[in-house]
């Protein structure tokens, strides 16, 4: 499993010691959902209420373990709901009330109660922990901190066989694969009964990579509501390291408005590889979709072959004049930080445009503040390639330069671009869908 960014492994393990089932006690005091459903609801002298047919909690920003907030029992032909107060035990085998009487209108859902049984159970959840797709087997909870809480998902095979045996396999059932409730972020189906914790801090952790893993394995509801929580920059930072076959589905599935936002959120050659891969009338729609800028510029990166240096350049370039110095440098590459994995140099430039030469990322970081860009310029006969160039000639020119990337410029010698030695890569690898390297250098 890889550890989240930014959280150090003794923090991580210490979080993990906090969450309630690492607690013998808790553990050993949980109750199967499944082991109760359709048992006994009793009163104090052991009469028969009804049956249980779902239990209601309710999510809370401050709450990672949600708070039962009462039942719902099947008197009859009848859902009545009681109140959680009115619980006098909870058990393996029953549940027993303090009184008899009952509200016996039918249950209303109201807003921000969930159903456990009817919205989680065999429902997509997202294991922060283990950066992973589970489906809800079996839900345990436990009476802690004075309530009686969902502290745990099973997410076994065995326990769903059991639950969906005899009844006598669901009695005081055996733990599966349990994850804490803690690492789990719920989603919604297309009714949005179940929603994100709103502050879905578990999300927010997990790298690029790592939340587009999830968006390929969630259903179609579940990932349009990862995708609705995420800032626009992370969320396009995950679409960019999907499989372009799940990518062109998610933007065929979501609404043209909000995958034209997806899209222009994106680097523009991997927003322009998204494009490709769609059919022309799609593709209009987006651009369509776009703000104007985005929309030209993504236009005009499509109208060179897929193939050539201009089909799979970034446009984002940060230029520096010879008589500027290190801090007016190091101020724009500040104001584009968003496109902070496209820059690995800025383009040196003369009077007029042309390109002069790269200066490497280091040297602006250990110079001195008021140091001349001239100064720092040490290639002044640097390897560029034009946008028609074919892929085998910039990898051929990528190879010769040694460098991290290759500036693409036009007849008069003017940057148009940047192409990175990953995104050469990722055009050459078969296993990225689009570009194979034998094709390419045969």
């Amino acid at each position: 499993m890889s550890r989240r960014p930014g959280l150090p492994a003794p923090r991580l393990r210490a979080r993990r010691t906090e969450r309630l089932l690492a607690t013998r006690q808790v553990r050993e005091a949980i109750v199967s959902l499944a082991g109760l459903m359709g048992r006994p609801v009793v009163n104090q002298g052991g009469a028969e209420i009804g049956r249980l047919h779902d239990i209601v909690v309710r999510w809370s920003d401050d709450e990672l373990y949600p708070p039962v907030t009462g039942l719902v029992v099947r008197v009859g032909r009848r859902l009545a709901f009681v109140d959680a107060g009115a619980i006098e035990r909870f058990t393996h085998g029953d549940v027993c009330l303090r009184s008899s009487r009952l509200d016996l209108r039918d249950y209303q859902r109201r807003p921000g109660e969930v159903l456990i049984a009817k919205d989680l159970l065999d429902h997509q959840l997202v294991d922060v922990d283990g950066v992973q797709v589970v489906r809800a087997s079996d839900l345990y909870l436990a009476n802690v901190r004075g309530r009686l809480r969902l502290v745990g998902v099973d997410v076994s095979v065995n326990s769903l066989v059991r639950r969906l045996g005899p009844a006598r396999w669901r009695t005081r059932p055996t733990p599966g694969r349990v994850i804490d409730w803690a690492a789990i972020q719920p989603f919604g189906d297309g009714t949005n009964l179940v929603r994100l914790r709103t502050s879905h801090e578990g999300l927010h952790r997990l790298r690029p990579g790592e939340l587009a893993d999830l968006l390929e394995d969630l259903g179609r509801p579940a990932r349009q509501e990862l995708l609705a929580h995420l800032d626009p920059e992370q969320a396009a930072d995950a679409l960019e390291e999907m499989d372009p076959e799940e990518l062109e589905a998610l933007l065929r599935e979501a609404p043209p408005e909000q995958a034209a936002e997806l899209v222009a959120s994106m680097e523009p050659d991997e927003a322009v590889d998204a494009l490709r891969d769609l059919g022309e009338a799609e593709r209009e729609e987006l651009l369509a979709n776009m703000p104007a800028d985005v929309a030209d510029q993504l236009t005009e990166l499509l109208d060179y072959p897929a193939d050539s240096a201009g089909g799979i350049m970034t446009t984002i370039v940060v230029t520096a004049g010879l008589d500027e110095n290190v801090d007016s440098v190091c101020q724009r590459l500040r104001d584009v930080r968003e496109h902070r994995g496209d820059l690995d140099a800025v383009a040196v430039v003369d009077p007029e445009g042309r390109f002069l030469g790269d200066l490497p990322l280091y040297d602006l970081a250990v110079a001195d503040r008021l140091t001349p860009v001239a100064e720092l310029l040490v290639d002044t006969t640097p390897v560029t390639v034009k946008p028609d160039a074919p892929l085998r000639d910039v990898a051929a020119h990528l190879v010769e330069a040694r460098q991290l990337s290759i500036v693409v410029v036009d007849d008069e010698g003017r940057p148009q671009g940047r192409i990175l030695a990953d995104d050469m890569v990722d055009a050459l690898l078969p296993e990225r869908g689009r570009l194979h390297f034998p094709r390419l250098l045969q």
